[in-house]
């Protein structure tokens, strides 16, 4: 049997390490609504799932989401609700500077005719799939950071 080079090469990156700050509430949800798309996290027969959607976070903080009802979501009925986190970031892959945002919360279909009405028009779907119902996360667990440069140390 061939021996196999263990070592995985490393990638260009940054000298100096980065320092992480957490980000407030209302910090990383600013920042959340500024991402164009994200991550939801579910389970789907018992295991954890990951699909990328574009989202909408409205006033008040709530999370929207129109995507066609995954394995898993599509529990979702009009009287429960599944719980779900929802990622997003934007971080440089050159210089590894950005932020990562996560909320948790339980998520539930929108059924109410003019809501679903107004949503479906401000949200598109990330993959043309048809029925494509929306979402609401209510972000019950909110945490975010932020990738900085670390502080140079002065010699002297």
């Amino acid at each position: 049997m061939e021996e196999v080079d263990k070592r995985v090469p490393r990638r260009d990156r940054p000298d100096a390490g980065r320092l992480t700050v957490e980000l407030s509430r209302e910090e990383a949800m600013a920042l959340l609504a500024s991402a164009p798309f994200g991550r939801i996290v579910f389970t789907s027969s018992a295991l954890p799932a990951v699909r990328p959607v574009n989202h909408l976070v409205v006033p008040g903080g709530s999370v929207l989401v129109r995507t066609s009802l995954l394995p898993g979501l599509s529990v979702l009925r009009p009287t429960g609700s599944v719980i779900v986190a929802y990622q997003a970031d934007a971080i440089d892959p050159q210089q590894w500077l950005g932020w990562s945002v996560v909320v948790t919360g339980p998520a539930r279909a929108v059924t109410a005719p003019d809501a679903l009405a107004d949503y479906e028009h401000s949200l598109d779907t990330f993959f043309d799939s048809g029925n494509s119902p929306v979402i609401v996360i209510e972000p019950t667990l909110v945490a975010g950071i932020r990738l900085v440069e670390r502080p140079q140390v002065s010699a002297g």
